[in-house]
């Protein structure tokens, strides 16, 4: 059977783990010293290595044959857990076991030794979910932990857990990864299972994944399906859904042209063919950002890594634009993001912002008018009308 990438290459050991070096470097001198604690919280978005390094931890602390700190991966108890004939090694995902009644149970098992390993490791998925009840129920047995006992909870939402659990919890705070870490992670898997690829490609992924890892192993998943022999640029756009870049480069350039009519053409030919608004709003944010680089940074073709004729399509467009009329761009179309969720009319609130972008009066007309009245004085006029 087929095993989608995020799962044929979840880290074993902690020397694995993509980033996240000092989470890493401090639960590996854990239990290389035998200071374990009771009580761990992993927080950050979906996709940073929560679940992954508790499943690691859980093994390191039960290992025969562990190594500076990492699990052996070939031991029984190792293997047991793997595959999960230990049960001292319990995965609770707190969604769907919220109850007062499940914490109840699980607080009743604690009080048994671990049968087959020296730590029995409780591991609380998505551990906000819990019911006030429950986490009153939860507290007292962290309160008082068995020796014996290990919790970790991981969270994508710190903020809805009572100050009483955290002030309890050892905390280790994930954080998104870099475009240059998940660049590099995917292109260490194509590499192995033989896939070639284009670097504009692998960055577009990286890119799309937003700081997370397993994101980018499922996008990546879906371009190696979709793909032939190689993974391109236009690869990667069709299977995010994303609209045609010099599209929306047209777009972006008729907007900060002030050219209405172009721009609402271009939008109703884009929404002819069924593109999603919400994903064109991005697409059209994204590139306007992109230009904003292009425009100001001298490192921005190396940084972006976006195929030649696009970025010199950005670059004509930084060239004929100023910072304020983009920035003021970029404010109407990110303020619209979220707006667009709640919409019953998507194209017209897109439309909408499409216009009030173009009608902007930025350091473009500034500029402009001030040359006007510029010359206008050196020739000793008075009173103009402008």
């Amino acid at each position: 059977m087929y095993r989608a990438l995020y799962r044929k290459w979840r880290p074993q050991r902690f020397e694995d783990v993509v980033a996240q070096r000092g989470i890493v470097t401090a639960l590996r001198n854990q239990v290389a010293s035998g200071r374990v604690g009771h009580a761990y919280l992993f927080t950050g978005v979906r996709g940073t290595g929560k679940t992954t390094c508790a499943k690691i931890f859980a093994k390191a602390v039960n290992c025969l044959h562990p190594h500076n700190g990492d699990p052996c991966g070939e031991c029984e108890i190792c293997r047991g857990i793997d595959n999960g004939s230990i049960l001292d090694v319990v995965e609770m995902d707190a969604a769907s076991n919220n109850g007062v009644d499940d914490i109840r149970d699980l607080r009743d098992e604690t009080a048994y030794t671990p049968s087959a390993c020296h730590y029995k490791v409780y591991i609380i998925d998505e551990v906000h979910m819990l019911s006030t009840a429950a986490f009153n129920a939860l507290l007292k047995t962290l309160e008082e932990p068995p020796s014996h006992a290990v919790f970790i909870l991981a969270t994508t939402d710190v903020h809805k857990l009572p100050q009483t659990i955290l002030s309890r919890c050892m905390r280790f705070d994930f954080k998104l990864l870099s475009v240059k870490d998940i660049s590099d992670n995917l292109k260490r898997i194509f590499d192995d299972i033989g896939k070639k690829y284009s670097e504009e490609a692998i960055n577009l992924i990286a890119t799309s994944a937003e700081g997370s890892v397993r994101d980018s192993l499922s996008i990546a998943d879906m371009c190696a399906s979709y793909a032939g022999d190689t993974i391109t640029y236009d690869d990667v756009l069709e299977v995010l859904g994303a609209s045609d870049p010099h599209i929306v480069l047209d777009l972006v350039h008729a907007v900060l042209s002030h050219e209405v009519a172009r721009a609402l053409s271009i939008v109703d030919n884009l929404s002819n063919f069924g593109k999603n608004i919400a994903v064109l709003n991005k697409d059209v944010a994204t590139t306007i950002r992109n230009v904003i680089y292009v425009k100001n940074c001298k490192n921005a073709e190396s940084a972006l890594k976006l195929p030649k004729d696009i970025y010199e399509k950005l670059s004509a467009i930084s060239e004929s634009s100023g910072n304020v009329d983009l920035l003021n761009a970029l404010d109407l179309f990110n303020g619209l993001s979220g707006e667009l969720r709640y919409s019953t009319q998507p194209r017209i609130m897109f439309e909408a912002t499409v216009v009030r972008a173009a009608l902007e009066n930025g350091e473009a007309e500034i500029e402009k008018r001030l040359k006007k009245l510029e010359s206008a004085v050196s020739q000793g006029a008075v009173n103009t009308a402008f």
